[in-house]
């Protein structure tokens, strides 16, 4: 038999794969930890897609604080409506 990996989640092993098992079947195991599960190791090793020229326009733009002289802009989130 093959090993299972899985997750301890609220008092309880799910596991992260098929579980080629019948439904019922008792097992015996002695649980191993391991540093991160299987999902987080998916999750790292994807590499992060390069950042546009646009898109680090945007983030420029969003990091900037403006003065419009209102200190509740919200209170005004209306008025352009007619």
């Amino acid at each position: 038999m093959k090993t299972i990996q899985a997750v301890y989640e609220n008092g309880v092993f799910r596991p992260v794969g098929p579980v080629d098992l019948p439904e019922h079947s008792a097992v015996e195991f002695e649980p191993r930890l391991h540093a991160t599960t299987p999902h987080q190791e998916r999750e790292k090793s994807k590499p992060l897609p390069p950042m546009t020229e646009g898109l680090a326009k945007i983030y420029a733009i969003l990091g900037e604080r403006y003065q419009s002289g209102f200190s509740d802009t919200a209170a005004r989130h209306n008025e352009h409506q007619p």
